[in-house]
């Protein structure tokens, strides 16, 4: 008799599939898919105690299954079904090792694009964002970022070495150096807290960026700033960028930068629910540190980030109403 409550995932004959997002199929064939779960276990390895976000992956696919896919008032409907969402497992990468890695992120995103499906990356730190915006920019020439996150990546990075060039400190930097994306459309949204360079606000708007930090976000409220986002990026295809830093460490303590002062998970989730309307097009969940997590609640609620953010998938498809 199956034991009541664990179901059977991926089963064929005496054999068990891989862990897979909230137990969806494995697969790499994405020819029916509109949505693709791929993992990017990826960290640069520079921060001086926090490596360990290239075990973020897996950990994420072993809490989402905490999550349920109804989401009632707001969700009556089941996304993974809906999106016919399959997990194609990792992209091949190799920690601290930029050029190569980055060149099989590119690549593994690359190959869900051709099928016309949408990668729902799970990270992995913020390196990773910059290999998918190659991918996802392939794709659609008018790309624009929407960055949710407790720093804006956009210090300046100079230097020779790649190390200090590609780091999650740079991510959007050279994301307009290499014009992935329209960068006086794009937002970041969230950025607060102690920073190692007094100007990087600054900087972030002088390379073009629109900047709505976090002392300006909370003050104009979440939900009416969400609003407000959707009517600016209304029409566009967006890459949502959602570094689980944006909470605060009190319900998200396992992430590689920590900052207080950040959301709330009802808050943080509720301003996901109001980003209804937005054409996304790619995404990613990053900055998920295991060894620093309390009993794996950060990549719980990074799992019910991915659920929040296939909803909003569903209604730019028009597949909800």
């Amino acid at each position: 008799m199956a034991k009541l409550g664990v179901p059977k995932v991926n089963k064929k004959g005496p054999f068990v599939g891989p862990q897979t997002f909230m137990n969806v199929p494995y697969s790499t064939d994405f020819s029916s898919s509109q949505a693709v779960i791929l993992g990017v276990p990826f960290d640069g390895g520079l921060h001086p105690t926090r490596i360990g976000s290239r075990t973020g992956p897996a950990s994420i696919r072993e809490h989402s299954q905490l999550v349920r896919p109804f989401q009632p008032p707001h969700a009556t409907y089941n996304p993974l079904e809906l999106l016919k969402v399959v997990d194609c497992g990792d992209a091949d990468t190799t920690p601290s090792i930029i050029e190569e890695s980055f060149a099989e992120i590119e690549e593994a995103a690359s190959e869900i694009y051709k099928e016309e499906a949408i990668p729902i990356a799970l990270g992995g730190d913020g390196n990773i964002t910059l290999p998918l915006l190659r991918a996802a920019s392939k794709t659609y020439s008018d790309l624009v970022v929407l960055h949710i996150d407790a720093h804006t990546d956009t210090y300046r990075g100079e230097g020779n070495q790649d190390y200090l060039r590609f780091n999650v400190a740079t991510t959007f930097t050279r994301a307009a150096e290499e014009s992935l994306i329209d960068v006086k459309s794009s937002l970041h949204i969230g950025a607060r807290g102690p920073t190692n360079d007094s100007s990087v606000f600054d900087h972030t708007r002088d390379v073009g960026y629109g900047l709505i930090n976090g002392t300006e976000l909370f003050n104009a409220g979440l939900n009416n700033t969400a609003k407000k986002i959707v009517k600016t990026l209304e029409g566009r295809p967006v890459y949502l960028c959602f570094d689980m830093d944006f909470f605060d460490p009190s319900c998200a303590p396992g992430v590689c930068t920590p900052t207080w002062g950040g959301a709330s998970s009802r808050e943080g989730l509720e301003l996901l629910q109001n980003l209804t309307g937005l054409n996304v097009v790619g995404a990613d969940i990053n900055t998920v540190s295991p060894p620093h997590d309390v009993s794996g609640m950060t990549a719980f609620l990074a799992a019910t980030v991915g659920l929040e953010i296939l909803s909003l998938i569903c209604h730019s498809k028009g597949l909800v109403k």
